[in-house]
């Protein structure tokens, strides 16, 4: 990729474009988990059903298997009770004509019977069943290869597997999977009036929230942080440990220290250990971002404003994580909602405003925006569960317009 021009800002698409294409075929290695450690995890294969699932036919419902021919004539019919079997049960068992066997939910379906009648419907008397119902044939039970036939797609690769898929891998018999490696990314927070909870507070300083909130949502997107570091605003100091990250992980992600002030130290360290992508997206909040790579490592430089180190990073850095386990479809997917309020837009940048959604009884889903927007104000991201997509040529949007949101799962 040829290096763009610094001078001016792009476009929040064609960020997210660079940054995909600096992922390019890139994937990280596979590695085999046993299931029970594989929640969330991308698939690395394809999986088929190695067996059918269930592998025999079962009833559905505790009662009793018989034969459906049995029960075509109207009025009561009385079969004679020939034995019974429970679920697990492997031993033998035979229906005849006129005969039937008393069964629990999931108990093999006995040789000879095609259907299960509910035991509500029954009536037993020592070995004579008085059965009022007429049925036909397969009722109340589930065939061999009902869920899967041996064969069938299952899953396909790039699938983040949830406690769904886990349990239909665990219904094939598999103990193990083929994922990808989580993402290695290193997490470095910048500033020198930052400090952790619990230390003093003195006038100027902010605790380090971003810490917290950025590296709960790397192990939301299955990422491995391989390091987390408070970095002075010293560039030497700050140049050994962009290295020093850069070596050891797939991502770095440094917040802070991207803008033009004085002690905005980030652009001008990523060219001197690397090469600089883009800086600055017609974005808000997260206009100073900073992209670009030491060796193979990408490297994003988030704004150290909490919301905006939020939104750049569900927007731009969560598709890269996605991209490099070949995620399919990615977590963050576009939806639309009508807008609850009026908004008035005054700037020409892609705006990302905190809201909640709400379903009415008409079906239809709403998207209300909270009154305060600045980019420090965190409390709005803890109540929103979605962002309104307010594009660069929107200006005003009124009640009822259709809005795009992207829904923010697991970031509340």
């Amino acid at each position: 990729m040829n290096e763009p021009s610094e001078q001016h800002s792009i476009s929040v698409d064609d960020a997210a474009t660079r940054v995909i294409a600096a992922v390019g075929d890139f994937r990280v290695p596979v590695e085999n988990v046993e299931l029970d450690q594989a929640l969330a995890r991308v698939l690395a294969i394809d999986v088929v059903a190695p067996n059918d699932v269930p592998g025999w036919a079962n009833s559905a419902m505790d009662g009793y298997a018989l034969r459906a021919a049995d029960l075509q004539s109207a009025g009561s019919r009385v079969l004679t009770l020939v034995g019974t079997r429970l679920a697990g049960d492997s031993r033998d068992a035979m229906v005849g004509e006129g005969e039937c066997v008393r069964v629990t939910t999931g108990a093999p379906l006995p040789r000879g019977a095609d259907t299960v009648v509910m035991k509500e419907q029954t009536h037993c008397a020592d070995d004579r069943v008085t059965i009022d119902a007429v049925l036909a044939a397969g009722t109340n039970v589930r065939p061999a290869g009902e869920d899967y036939r041996v064969g069938d797609a299952a899953l396909s690769a790039g699938t983040r597997l949830s406690p769904a898929g886990l349990g239909v891998l665990a219904s094939f018999g598999m103990q193990q999977v083929s994922v990808r490696r989580r993402p290695r990314v290193a997490l470095l927070t910048s500033g020198d009036e930052v400090v952790l909870p619990g230390e003093d507070l003195p006038i100027g300083f902010v605790y380090n929230s971003n810490k917290f909130s950025l590296s709960g949502m790397l192990r939301q997107a299955g990422a491995e942080l391989v390091l987390q570091r408070h970095m002075r605003d010293r560039p030497d100091e700050m140049a050994g440990i962009l290295t020093e990250a850069a070596s050891g992980a797939d991502v770095v992600i440094t917040c802070g220290g991207v803008s033009a002030g004085e002690a905005d130290y980030m652009p001008d360290l990523l060219r001197r250990l690397g090469r600089v992508d883009f800086w600055k997206v017609r974005m808000k909040p997260g206009m100073p971002l900073l992209f670009g790579r030491i060796g193979s490592t990408l490297v994003f430089g988030l704004p150290g404003n909490p919301v905006s180190g939020v939104a750049t990073f569900l927007r731009l850095v969560r598709p890269a994580l996605d991209a490099m386990t070949g995620s399919i479809g990615g977590a963050i997917r576009t939806q639309y909602a009508r807008l609850a309020t009026p908004i008035r837009k005054t700037h020409a940048r892609a705006e990302f405003q905190r809201a909640r959604m709400a379903s009415r009884a008409d079906g239809s889903l709403w998207a209300e925006p909270f009154p305060r927007q600045g980019s420090g104000v965190l409390r709005s991201v803890a109540e929103a569960d979605c962002l309104i997509v307010l594009g660069e040529s929107i200006s005003e949007l009124a009640v009822g317009d259709v809005v795009e949101i992207l829904p923010l799962p697991g970031v509340n």
